[in-house]
């Protein structure tokens, strides 16, 4: 076992940006052992440096969630040196569009990170965690989860997917001491949002930053950092009691928008 086995192995997945970033770098405060896994591994590598330049200890690691092979080598290769307590199955990515404008290849695409992604990974997981009778799995939902969104057709039946995936993994691993939830933010201020903005409307990015972040009700896009902190929350030994659960973050986007 690695000289760090006396640390909590939390891994992230989508760690090298935006919200999967600021998890990592949030968990790390509190003593784990942080495996950030990205497909993009400069920008993994550099949330791994971040963490270490300030007293933390991290680990990079490429990987294509979507691939069964690669995520079933990847934590082949984990196990050797760790056992990992806690999976965040943050990686995931967007697509606007209703089901006319939604191609069988947008809607593969989606299927296979967003879904796909989520069960490879629990699915590597999960016997390391039944061996030792423990372990914390946070999925990535969304706000599209659970209520309709317009232009989000594909979008919509990945997140929902997830929320019905954690609910199942929550059941079928209680006696094995396994907590499954998810979280379901609203919109998010990230880079993703920035670059959507620039690409999208890029005469009046002002403007519709704006109205994007009023469609919350409570006035304003989350930050990542809020994110995280429920991350944290749900990862800790005061969430001993919360299994099989879906956490809204959403600034009242769910239940005042109305």
């Amino acid at each position: 076992m690695n000289q760090q086995s006396s640390k909590k192995i939390a891994l992230v997945t989508g760690g090298g940006s935006g919200i999967g970033r600021s998890i990592c770098l949030r968990l790390a405060k509190r003593n784990m052992h942080i495996l950030v896994v990205d497909l993009n591994i400069d920008a993994a590598n550099t949330v791994m440096q971040e963490i270490n330049e300030n007293g933390g200890s991290a680990q990079a690691f490429a990987v294509d969630v979507a691939n069964h092979q690669q995520v079933a080598e990847l934590f082949a290769t984990i196990k050797k040196h760790y056992a990992i307590d806690i999976l965040i199955n943050n990686a995931g990515i967007a697509h606007i569009g209703n089901i006319e404008n939604t191609t069988e290849s947008d809607l593969d695409r989606l299927y296979n990170i967003n879904v796909k992604g989520v069960y490879n990974c629990m699915h590597a997981a999960i016997a390391s965690m039944k061996e030792k009778q423990s372990g914390v799995i946070i999925n990535l939902a969304s706000v599209a989860s659970s209520v309709g969104i317009a232009d989000r057709f594909a979008y919509s039946m990945t997140k929902g997917a997830v929320l019905t995936m954690t609910y199942s993994v929550a059941k079928d691993y209680l006696s094995y001491g396994i907590r499954c939830n998810c979280i379901a933010p609203g919109r998010v201020h990230t880079p993703f949002v920035d670059n959507f903005l620039a690409q999208s409307y890029p005469d009046n990015q002002t403007e519709m930053f704006e109205k994007l972040s009023k469609s919350q009700p409570i006035g304003r896009m989350g930050k990542p950092e809020e994110i995280a902190g429920l991350v944290d929350y749900l990862c800790s030994d005061d969430a001993a009691f919360i299994t099989g659960s879906n956490f809204p973050i959403d600034g009242g986007f769910v239940t005042l928008n109305n």
